[in-house]
């Protein structure tokens, strides 16, 4: 089953020249870990904004073609009624934390929906310890780091248990450990509560290899889709500028050296440390 899909979607922002978005036509399916990619000014947030319905019922311009998401049209559906749907966590976390408190904020969403206390307490609860924050729960979300606030930022959308969580780069703030963390919560909400996540990132070496699906975007257009091995594994998307898994760039190097690690491509330093220990095994 397919939750967004757009077709011919392109969108111009208000004053602009020219389309920001460009004739752009996705389908993503329900329960898929979609990883969104592309190098500066590919206009991966300005996709992301069209999924939760800010563009156009807050970035006005001028929008053209079809967008549905979770079934519905997201340009006749205001932006309240689409956050039942789509969880959106910002690159910048400031522009999501507003409370006195972080499980205020966390809470936030909650309280809208009037969810009733004693679950709004549990899946608060919940989502704080799942983002790792939950000893900081009674702290001002202005008096703690960067990446502390991305957390929280993470931690609100969780709590809201949406269909759809839209993650644009949600740990920028973040050492690659910290965010090695945060993408393998992610992707166990993906897989055991079969939440659909759309991810924009461009640190490939840490989110491709949880990834079913790739969208590489080019100036607004989307120049790759599919297979994120397939995809990532041709020459070609190396040429776009896109950030190749280290491990990819060596299977491929020792290719062409003549060592065949198999036909499945790596997407990360574990599958190619195995692939390379298979190599060398002794064999009877």
């Amino acid at each position: 089953m397919v939750i967004i899909e757009t077709k011919n979607l392109s969108y111009t922002y208000p004053g602009g020249t020219k389309p920001s978005l460009n004739d752009v036509s996705i389908k993503i399916k329900a329960g898929e870990f979609a990883l969104i990619t592309g190098s500066s000014g590919s206009r991966k947030t300005t996709i992301c904004r069209c999924f939760n319905g800010l563009i156009p019922h807050f970035y006005k311009g001028e929008l053209e073609g079809e967008i549905r998401v979770a079934d519905k049209d997201t340009t006749k559906h205001p932006t309240f009624e689409m956050a039942k749907e789509v969880g959106l966590v910002f690159q910048n976390p400031e522009n999501q934390l507003f409370a006195l408190s972080i499980e205020k904020d966390v809470a936030f969403g909650l309280e809208n929906l009037g969810v009733p206390r004693e679950k709004m307490r549990q899946r608060v609860d919940w989502a704080l310890k799942l983002a790792g924050i939950y000893d900081l729960r009674e702290r001002s979300p202005h008096e703690i780091s960067g990446g502390q606030q991305q957390r929280v930022a993470i931690a609100a959308v969780l709590a809201m248990q949406p269909k759809i969580i839209v993650l644009d780069e949600p740990t920028s703030f973040l050492d690659p450990l910290s965010a090695k963390k945060i993408f393998e919560v992610i992707h166990d909400l993906n897989r055991k509560l079969g939440i659909t996540v759309v991810l924009v990132e461009h640190r490939l070496d840490l989110t491709a290899k949880y990834a079913d699906h790739i969208i590489i975007m080019d100036k607004g257009r989307v120049c790759q889709d599919g297979n994120p091995r397939t995809i990532l594994g041709a020459e070609s998307t190396r040429l776009i500028g896109v950030g190749i898994p280290k491990a990819t760039l060596l299977f491929q190097m020792l290719a062409k050296d003549g060592l065949k690690l198999g036909s499945v491509v790596p997407l990360s330093s574990d599958e190619i440390a195995q692939s390379l220990l298979e190599a060398i095994k002794p064999h009877d």
